[in-house]
């Protein structure tokens, strides 16, 4: 393409499209769920970028440039490669390691990224709720050390854009766009770590983390303070996302990466294994879409870019439903398991029915009548047929992935998207229109339908093609159901009756006795 050919087509060019023009852009936590969707966002509505490089580090005997071809594996860049399929020269990866003095990247690497990159978008963090407190402030916030060290080295910095959480600051019920008193500082907490052991530090982390519900959310709430201290002088923002589900239409409907939060619930229900979870029905579910994240974080880069924000504080963007799309828990739990029902998974072990609490006496007895007892029958059964008993040790991932969640299903916050707001009303008409994101009028119903169908293919594993037969096991099963509560209620109506019974014949052989011994004084 000749230069005239070049700038005739920029013309044609949204805002954004013009901005990412040209820019090398650098990417930790690439092989995430939102880090894939970013990537592939950027690759396939910004034609004239440069080119993203990659910092991945080694992992099961893979290397880093192995691993990044893996994860054009993944069905969510089936788009990319047919509408632009020469993207892959574009791609460079970097051996690295965010857990490692100086991101683990060599000297080399580090003089390129000085010399080449424009932009770095930061995702890299462990997003375990019970990651052991030395990895979380390794990876969540030496990492972001790391990283600023490094930014402040770049000699065309035009955005830094580092990922937290909406619930980074989880111990307050209203949440600002604002910086709140880190629990400890940066430093102390990275002394602390250095100096103790693993079992002192596992055994002080209950005092350490506070009121924060895991040691995720106290990392991250710390690791804000780094890049406030470190980005000050730099165009740098806070992106805080609420829940990240899967996507709604960009770039596949429905596709989601792994089994966190919500999706799992879902998951663990659509399989049959989950008959009851903690959550307050009436407290909002405070969801976004992944595709919607994605082009909030690529159009927030844009706006710290073009901010001028010397020697402040970074710009914080809170991104979360929008209270004219309300959704509650007990809307999400309904709409999807009603989807669900008419896309039943194909080996599922039971029909669908969840039963929500927000007692967890409650839950506790539930679930051991409807998880317990039944995994106790079924690994009875699995061990006299001479098969590993599975059901318990199952039933104990999901008791604990539930408690896990139970911080988050059933306390309510308000978020202030001020910022998020201002920079939708900013965005030009087409830009709105490729990097769409605004949350106001959203139909969950249809999104819901999306994610179920999404979760059935890309987690479950089912073919579509499959759902009729799925119909009609599911029509078996569900006889099988209605049978077993008809039994039980019949069997428990018995029970009763005898009690009753038992009790009244008891009663009147007492009074007779008594009228007896009357009669005769």
């Amino acid at each position: 393409m000749t230069a005239d050919e070049l700038n005739s087509e920029l013309k044609s060019q949204t805002t954004l499209q013009k901005f990412y023009a040209g820019q090398n852009v650098l990417i930790t936590g690439g092989t995430g769920f939102l880090g894939k969707i970013i990537i592939e966002k950027l690759l396939r509505s910004c034609p004239h970028l440069s080119a993203i490089y990659l910092i991945i580090r080694s992992k099961k005997g893979q290397d880093a440039h192995q691993r990044m071809d893996n994860i054009f594996d993944d069905p969510v860049f089936d788009r990319l490669k047919a509408e632009v399929p020469k993207f892959r020269h574009k791609l460079v990866a970097i051996p690295g390691d965010c857990t490692l003095p100086g991101l683990g990247i060599s000297t080399a690497d580090q003089e390129l990224i000085m010399r080449e990159i424009s932009i770095v978008f930061y995702m890299a963090a462990t997003v375990r709720f019970d990651e052991k407190i030395k990895e979380a402030v390794i990876t969540n916030i030496i990492g972001p050390m790391e990283i600023m060290n490094l930014c402040r080295k770049i000699k065309n910095l035009k955005a830094f854009m580092y990922t937290s959480t909406a619930y980074s600051n989880c111990i307050n019920s209203e949440i600002d766009e604002k910086f709140y008193e880190p629990p400890i500082s940066a430093d102390n907490i990275v002394k602390l770590i250095k100096s103790l052991d693993d079992d002192k530090l596992e055994a002080i982390t209950p005092m350490l983390i506070g009121k924060f519900p895991n040691t995720y959310t106290y990392t991250k709430c710390i690791a804000e303070q780094v890049i406030q201290k470190y980005g000050k002088d730099l165009p740098t923002g806070i992106f805080r996302p609420a829940i990240i589900s899967s996507s709604y239409e960009e770039p596949i409907s429905g596709w989601v990466g792994n089994y966190y939060g919500p999706t799992g619930i879902l998951a663990a229900a659509g399989t049959g294994l989950l008959k009851v979870q903690i959550m307050d029905k009436d407290n909002m579910a405070q969801l976004i879409p992944a595709d919607y994240t994605a082009n909030a974080v690529i159009a927030s880069v844009w706006d710290v870019a073009n901010i001028k924000n010397e020697d402040a504080d970074p710009i914080i963007y809170n991104y979360s439903n929008s209270p004219k799309s309300k959704l509650t828990w007990a809307d999400y739990m309904t709409i999807s398991l009603n989807h669900g029902k008419q896309v039943p998974c194909i080996n599922s072990i039971w029909c669908y029915y969840v039963i929500i609490t927000k007692y967890l006496y409650l839950y506790y007895i539930l679930a051991f009548f409807l998880h317990l007892i039944p995994g106790l029958i079924v690994d009875a059964v699995l061990f006299v047929t001479g098969k590993e008993p599975r059901m318990i040790k199952m039933y104990k991932k999901i008791h604990k992935f539930s408690m896990a969640t139970a911080y988050f299903t059933l306390r309510s916050w308000t978020f202030q998207c001020n910022n998020i707001n201002r920079l939708w009303v900013k965005l030009s008409s087409e830009d709105k229109n490729i990097f769409f994101f605004s949350m106001d009028n959203f139909d969950w119903n249809s999104y819901l339908q999306k994610s179920i169908l999404g979760l059935r293919l890309y987690i479950l594993k089912n073919d579509p093609s499959n759902v009729p037969a799925a119909r009609k096991r599911m029509a078996r099963i569900l006889l099988l159901h209605k049978l077993c509560v008809y039994s039980f209620v019949l069997f428990s109506a018995w029970i009763l009756y005898s009690i009753i019974s038992f009790t009244l014949s008891n009663t009147r052989s007492e009074l007779a006795t008594v009228s007896d011994d009357m009669a005769i004084r």
